[in-house]
């Protein structure tokens, strides 16, 4: 199981290749950040929670900015160094989202 990510300059729509509107691709940790992602409880952890390892969770530039805090805390008591990776690579993602408006970084789970 793993989860990929990409940012995108607008809501991907199914309608049109998704290639259209994206950024930027992240599909090198994709394993290391299931796990992580895994560990979080969904109704006590902030958004990250919601992240749904099967299917595809989308986060606007609002939520990014929120996330981005989320994956701070994540990192601090991070000791394993492909989640540390996995973790570092979704903060920059998250950090352009939250920087480019209309952007979504979409979690593309296994």
């Amino acid at each position: 199981m793993g989860i990929e990510l990409e940012l995108h300059s607008e809501r991907p729509a199914r309608k049109r290749s998704p290639q259209d509107t994206l950024l930027r691709g992240s599909y090198a940790h994709g394993d290391a950040l299931a796990e992580v992602l895994s560990t979080l409880d969904r109704h006590h952890s902030g958004k990250l929670g919601w992240v749904d390892p099967y299917g595809d969770t989308l986060f606007n530039e609002q939520e990014a900015q929120v996330v981005r805090s989320e994956v701070a805390a994540l990192l601090q008591g991070c000791t394993d160094k492909r989640q540390k990776a996995a973790l570092l690579d979704l903060g920059e993602l998250l950090e352009e989202c939250a920087a480019t408006p209309g952007s979504y970084v979409w979690f593309m789970g296994d």
